[in-house]
């Protein structure tokens, strides 16, 4: 114990075997060390063990129909009457530009981020596909999240992500972006949170239902969407 409770008590039961045995002269080996130092409920806590999963690069492709590309990414509003920021996480299809789903809060995690991906799946039908979309994104912190990998590996969804500082390589989400910013976020001063979170749904529906396109036709995205699932309405292939 007078060992331990100097500078000692800051090693592992192997480096305490080594001093017991250099300092003391004792015959002990590392597995009786161990169990006495658990006795004792000296042992010191384990390292987390971190896993880290492969970052897969975006690669060039070539879009002919919805649900092959997602992109995804995080803006930023302010709430002037609390002085503090939300955020609005908001997922596309590169091919008919809706916006699948998408979450608005005062945070914005690895977890909120893989729940996102769910509904998404659900309300494309996609769970039941074989070849599921693949999702793009930058390498913020909520996607390189462990929360997030976990997500798309249990959905089997192959998630890419783009070099830093190539936000082209993320143009359509990066382009709804400025939309929001531009004719929603700018256009208002929100007083609460509460303020905020209806405005910005009340855009969404806007944006998907209202707002028409010139590449799918000069129809708004989710009535491009439908009409696409009966009829073959043509537009050029999206190169991304």
């Amino acid at each position: 114990m007078e060992l331990i409770s100097g500078e000692a008590g800051v090693y592992g039961y192997r480096k305490l075997c080594l001093r017991l045995r250099s300092e003391y002269a004792l015959q002990i080996n590392k597995k009786k060390v161990y169990r006495l130092c658990k006795e004792l409920d000296i042992l010191q806590p384990q390292r987390e063990v971190k896993f880290h999963y492969p970052r897969k690069l975006a690669r060039n492709r070539i879009i002919t129909e919805s649900n092959q590309l997602w992109e995804a990414d995080i803006k930023y509003g302010y709430i002037e009457g609390e002085e503090r920021f939300f955020f609005i996480l908001s997922l596309i299809d590169v091919y008919d530009r809706s916006i699948i789903d998408y979450h608005i809060g005062l945070h914005c995690t690895g977890h909120d981020a893989g729940q996102l991906v769910q509904r998404a799946l659900f309300k494309r039908q996609q769970f039941e596909r074989e070849t599921k979309p693949v999702i793009r994104t930058d390498n913020g912190p909520q996607f390189i999240s462990l929360a997030f990998q976990k997500a798309c590996e249990t959905f089997h969804i192959e998630h890419e992500r783009i070099p830093p500082r190539t936000p082209n390589m993320n143009a359509h989400i990066e382009s709804f972006h400025r939309l929001l910013e531009y004719e929603c976020l700018r256009r208002f001063a929100f007083h609460s949170y509460a303020d905020a979170y209806h405005e910005v749904a009340e855009y969404m529906d806007f944006y998907n239902n209202r707002r028409i396109h010139s590449s799918i036709l000069d129809l708004a995205p989710n009535e491009f969407y439908q009409r696409n699932q009966t009829e073959e309405l043509m537009i050029k292939e999206v190169r991304v």
